[in-house]
């Protein structure tokens, strides 16, 4: 038996210049909202239940016209979080989209009853730390800085950070300054493209150093 969604005020946060996320939450099963995502403990992962979500979800988020990137699902006792990352091609997320993805799946969500206890959904857009959901996403962003949590160290390495080179198949290559490593997909814990602040305007131009690395002094 369902209980009754009783909508929250809703509330904003600024969290860094440029970049707003608006938050509307429902009490019973919860449903969050967000304009955009910005996760302070990694990146995402793809769990068993999770996949079967996002099988399960995908065909209704595609016919809204947009692209469910991927499914985060957390357990919990209490009350479990069910996170989707949604995004299109053209314009960016918008907040009527993520409404129009939760009012939709909702439905979806109670007929098929996939999670037993209290959770709370929340419907994501990418946000600037893209999250990356498998090998043909990393293809996207070739040239691009990304972040990885390994599930098996690969040469005693749990974490990596460094540019996209290729994708071949479903393996990925990381270059950092002096190596590769290429990763398997199904080793891929966790993923997240790392934004250039600078470059988006959200942090300030480095200082320029002298050739000892202290400040540069300007000639009289």
């Amino acid at each position: 038996m369902h209980r009754k969604r009783q909508v929250w005020p809703s509330d904003e946060l600024f969290l860094v210049p440029g970049i707003r996320e608006r938050k509307y939450r429902k009490k019973g099963r919860m449903a969050l909202f967000c304009f955009q995502n910005h996760e302070k403990d990694g990146a995402p992962k793809m769990t068993g239940k999770a996949e079967e979500i996002r099988d399960m979800l995908a065909p209704t988020v595609e016919a809204l016209g947009l692209e469910l990137l991927g499914v985060e699902y957390a357990p919990s006792t209490g009350n479990a979080m069910l996170r989707l990352y949604i995004d299109k091609e053209e314009g960016g997320v918008g907040i009527e989209d993520c409404e129009a993805v939760s009012r939709e799946i909702s439905a979806l969500l109670d007929v098929n009853d996939p999670i037993a206890t209290e959770y709370t959904l929340e419907v994501s857009s990418p946000g600037i730390d893209r999250p990356l959901f498998g090998a043909a996403q990393f293809a996207r962003f070739l040239g691009e800085e990304a972040k990885l949590a390994l599930r098996v160290p690969q040469e005693g390495r749990r974490r990596l950070q460094g540019r996209i080179a290729r994708v071949e198949g479903d393996r990925v290559v990381i270059a950092e300054e002096k190596q590769e490593y290429e990763v398997a997909e199904a080793n891929i814990e966790k993923a997240r493209l790392v934004p250039d602040l600078v470059a988006l305007g959200l942090a300030p131009q480095p200082k320029p150093t002298g050739p000892r690395g202290g400040k540069a002094r300007a000639k009289k």
